[in-house]
């Protein structure tokens, strides 16, 4: 096993992001990684631990050109080779950014991928709703506001749409399971009217 555990991941996003919608985002991430894992019969606590630490850099390395090899995601996949983060992990982490031709050619990058954005997106559908429950989002209304690109312009739909691709999941199908992860730890993302 790893000497990597899910305390010393949450340590490092802590030292490097003092954004706690950042901090929000990445947990959101982690617990549809780990669901991503149990689906796939893989190990809940590693998947969750690359989704936890996925964006922990963006503060710190801001990368707005896009830049394969500086910035996000690259600087802090330098800093975690140097502490020694598993090289599949480190992989991962990097092919969520398309910019840095990192081919997702794993079951853990390709989930990453798809969860990444969906998980912000997921978050922004419940925060406009009265009771700010993603228990009350529904798959159809999603879909919708997905083609409305006035809503959460940050977030990529093309990148949504491509994550469920290659997963080879209908997107009905990974939004339903992303938000039916999530749900039970809304108090911890900052959902369900708090």
């Amino acid at each position: 096993m790893s000497e990597w555990t899910r305390e010393r991941v949450l340590a490092l996003v802590h030292e490097f992001t003092t954004s706690e919608s950042l901090r929000r985002h990445m947990l959101a991430v982690e617990i549809a990684m780990r669901a991503m894992a149990v689906r796939y019969g893989e190990d809940p606590e590693a998947w969750g631990m690359v989704g936890l630490v996925h964006d922990y850099d963006y503060e710190r390395y801001p990368n707005a050109d896009h830049a394969a090899d500086q910035g996000h995601p690259a600087e802090g996949v330098r800093h975690l080779r140097s502490l020694g983060f598993p090289e599949p992990w480190c992989r991962a982490v990097l092919g969520h950014a398309n910019y840095t031709g990192v081919p997702r050619d794993t079951p853990l990058a390709r989930a990453l991928f798809a969860v990444d954005e969906l998980s912000g997106f997921l978050t922004a559908c419940a925060l406009v709703r009265p009771s700010k429950s993603l228990a009350d989002v529904k798959v159809s209304s999603v879909k919708k506001k997905l083609k409305d690109k006035a809503f959460a312009r940050g977030v990529n739909r093309e990148d949504v749409r491509i994550g469920a691709d290659e997963l080879d999941v209908p997107l009905d199908e990974l939004v339903e399971m992303v938000r039916d992860a999530l749900v039970p730890h809304e108090t911890v993302l900052g959902l369900s009217g708090v």
